[in-house]
């Protein structure tokens, strides 16, 4: 059955459209608001270190709630917390009651639930999609991220420009929509006769992490893809402070960061011809090599040339994304899938949340070349790494790939 005529899938896709449009659109509110209440691109950088820093540290303990509880109500759970901390933000700003200590205390909330959501939605999305159909489903997810990214941040600066509450008042209906669309799925989220593991929460934690760590293919990409984290959000942030610094609008700071979601979404209508025109390891270089083009800056200091420079990357993202987490998924048996998915999420995201935090101290007392090309030389180091790592060679055969049991 085509994935279009999944249900479930379906409804999992849209509930998940609207949740992360909201989101998006606070990417780009979330440093407009700080830089609006401080003029601080290093406090704007703590946001977003406490954000990423929240998803990395729940991310292991999520993990376990989405193995022994269920599910569908894990997630309900997570976007009914979400949406009550971005709602208490928002009626700070109506009653211009806004201090600073609220807005990375409501970012590190929702970083929170969203790594609590995220632990139980790769089972998810395993029970609603079939074994071969996996990566397929990886990579419309990827497109559906990349459509969010294109629309989400000029929205949001759209939308901070008719009031800065506007953005995180769209935010809470976006947390509903997803919490209607989770009710209306029929699939149960784990396989009805998965046994409850009582296990001591160590041991269950343990067998996780040794899960993916006997994996060679999925440990590596793990630590590899976790490094690259730093830069992404990085650029983004060094993005809203150097766009703000040249004059622009939010709307146009919006517009800039957008780029990178609309060469994402062009990435993830190729993606099926890249994995089977290229083999798993060089879909997978090809990431680490295209983040070294925000060292185009150096040459041309200026914000819309860093923007250009993120496209490369951003192309091929949703091919590489669909390789990892298409197998991660396939290899992963039910039982432990919150718990793997959890660990390789604390690895992934161990180095994430230093990124915006590094890039906005920087932004604040060194030139602006300096910063970027601390970026562009972290990319070049990965990409160097990775081309000469053996583990990325082990990548599995995507046409064969089947549920683990």
């Amino acid at each position: 059955m085509p994935l279009r005529r999944n249900r479930d899938f379906m409804l999992l896709q849209f509930g998940q459209l609207m949740s992360t449009m909201g989101s998006q659109s606070t990417v780009i509110a979330y440093p407009l608001l700080v830089l609006a209440v401080t003029g601080s691109p290093a406090l704007a950088g703590v946001v977003g270190f406490a954000k990423v820093l929240a998803i990395s540290v729940f991310a292991l303990p999520a993990g376990l709630v989405a193995d022994r509880w269920n599910r569908k109500t894990v997630m309900i759970t997570a976007d009914v917390l979400g949406m009550a901390a971005v709602g208490a933000l928002a009626v700070s700003i109506v009653l211009h009651e806004t201090v600073f200590w609220l807005i990375p205390v409501v970012a590190f909330v929702e970083g929170g639930t969203a790594a609590l959501f995220n632990a139980a939605l790769a089972g998810a999305l395993r029970s609603v999609v079939p074994g071969p159909q996996l990566p397929a489903a990886a990579a419309v997810q990827t497109g559906r991220k990349a459509a969010v990214m294109l629309a989400g941040p000029p929205l949001g600066g759209f939308l901070f420009g008719l009031g800065r509450v506007v953005p995180f008042a769209f935010d809470v209906v976006s947390y509903l929509a997803s919490v209607v669309s989770l009710r209306l799925m029929r699939t149960p989220f784990q396989d009805a006769d998965r046994e409850v593991d009582r296990a001591p929460l160590r041991v269950r934690l343990a067998e996780g992490f040794r899960f993916l760590w006997g994996q060679k293919f999925l440990r590596t990409c793990s630590i590899m893809f976790g490094l690259g984290n730093f830069i992404g959000p990085g650029v983004t942030l060094a993005l809203v402070v150097l766009g703000d610094r040249q004059g622009l609008s939010g709307g146009v700071v919006g517009l800039l960061v957008a780029m990178f979601g609309a060469g994402v979404l062009v990435g993830s209508m190729i993606s099926s011809f890249v994995r089977r025109l290229l083999p798993p390891r060089v879909v997978l270089l090809l990431e680490f090599w295209m983040w070294t083009g925000c060292g185009a800056y150096l040459i041309w200091p200026n914000v819309y040339v860093l923007a250009v420079s993120m496209l490369p990357a951003a192309l091929v993202i949703p091919s590489s994304d669909s390789v990892v987490h298409g197998s991660r998924y396939a290899l992963t048996p039910d039982r432990l899938m919150g718990r793997v998915e959890s660990v390789h999420s604390s690895i992934a995201l161990l180095i994430a949340p230093f990124g915006p935090l590094v890039t906005g101290i920087l932004l604040d007392t060194v030139p602006n070349r300096v910063t970027i090309g601390v970026l562009a030389a972290t990319g070049l180091v990965l990409a160097v790494s990775s081309t000469l790592s053996p583990s990325l060679r082990l990548a599995p055969d995507l046409a064969t790939l089947t549920k683990a049991e």
